[in-house]
């Protein structure tokens, strides 16, 4: 077997973390993946930084409210899910540059 990693990161239009929390754990689950643990922080005034631990690797979520938008990355060993999860994102959320 030969070693890689699928990665996709993207900035997307900022919205509700609590809802998008919600929604990204969905559609991790909807796509395939396997969910072992999330850590998250919830920043003051406003920000909020989440990782969801994969036993397929990762996904990351780091909001900056004051800009407009959230960073997201997915990093994933296994084609399948980290397909599905990307479209998802790219067919649901608004991508900025």
């Amino acid at each position: 077997m030969k070693a890689y990693m699928n990665n996709f990161n993207a900035w997307i239009k900022y919205e509700d973390e609590k809802k998008l929390i919600l929604e990204i754990e969905r559609e991790l689950l909807n796509s395939g993946f396997h969910v072992l643990n999330k850590c998250e922080h919830f920043f003051k005034p406003y920000g909020y930084t989440g990782l969801w631990l994969l036993s397929e690797s990762h996904f990351a979520i780091h909001s900056f409210p004051e800009e407009d938008k959230i960073y997201v990355e997915l990093t994933s060993c296994v084609d399948e899910p980290f397909e599905k999860f990307k479209k998802y994102l790219i067919e649901n959320k608004e991508i900025k540059e």
